[in-house]
């Protein structure tokens, strides 16, 4: 990973770098950490942040290979936890918040898993878990077509996972936004998060057990990926995690 020269971070909402991530803080309050899903960046959170921001610090960053951040080619789900605990360490904060969405969500858990003293609340959403032999035939074959016809290959399919028909149509701006923010990706990194997304499951299936701050994990009724069953396996499995399913 090349790292980008650092920027003075003057907690005034600013956009800046460090040692390769970008990363934006918002607000003030106890830190909360935001982590974005496979294909996304930063802004994915700006909603929430405007919120949130109200009552906490709220940390986003670009995950590797995405956004402004570095790219690591043959980067594994240890290399995004190690950039998240980088980032934790230059903005001096101990134990956070912290919350992560989809493969954002893998990363939450296995930073939780691997630096348990430095989380203090986690929430988990959208997130795979242990995916059946069918579902993880699926993705492999995504990141296949990754590999052959590069970031925009199975957007379309996705945007139609993500977006019910109706939002679609009502709101033709968001799914514009992302398809401008996938395109924005690097080729080299985007590919090495999503193969870290299709296998990253694997390595979380029994050290989930060990995570031990309060947790919540969330998914949707009609998620066809980040199932139902699997936000209930977790909360089974993460001692005194709750599970909850919006309709």
């Amino acid at each position: 990973m090349s790292p980008k020269a650092p920027r003075h971070d003057d907690r005034t909402g600013r956009v800046v770098d460090h040692d390769g991530t970008r990363y934006r803080v918002d607000g003030a309050g106890h830190p909360l950490v935001l982590i974005h899903g496979v294909g996304m960046d930063l802004t994915m959170w700006d909603a929430q942040t405007a919120a949130l921001g109200r009552h906490l610090t709220v940390i986003r960053y670009d995950m590797l290979g995405h956004g402004g951040s570095a790219t690591r080619s043959h980067a594994k789900l240890r290399d995004f936890v190690d950039q998240l605990r980088r980032l934790l360490d230059h903005l001096s904060l101990d134990r956070v918040y912290l919350v992560g969405f989809s493969m954002g969500g893998m990363v939450a858990q296995a930073f939780a898993v691997h630096h348990p003293d430095r989380v203090a609340r986690l929430v988990i959403m959208s997130a795979v878990y242990d995916r059946p032999l069918a579902a993880r035939a699926a993705v492999e074959e995504r990141v296949r077509q990754v590999e052959r016809e590069g970031v925009g290959a199975n957007l379309d399919a996705a945007l139609k996972r993500w977006f019910t028909p109706a939002y679609a149509a009502a709101h033709p701006e968001a799914l514009a936004t992302v398809r401008r923010r996938f395109a924005a990706n690097d080729p080299a990194g985007y590919l090495a998060a999503y193969r870290v997304f299709a296998t990253g499951d694997v390595e979380l299936v029994d050290s989930i057990r060990t995570i031990r701050c309060p947790t919540l994990v969330a998914t949707g009724e009609l998620d066809p990926n980040s199932t139902p069953a699997m936000a209930e396996r977790m909360a089974a499995l993460i001692p005194g995690a709750r599970a909850v399913v919006k309709s």
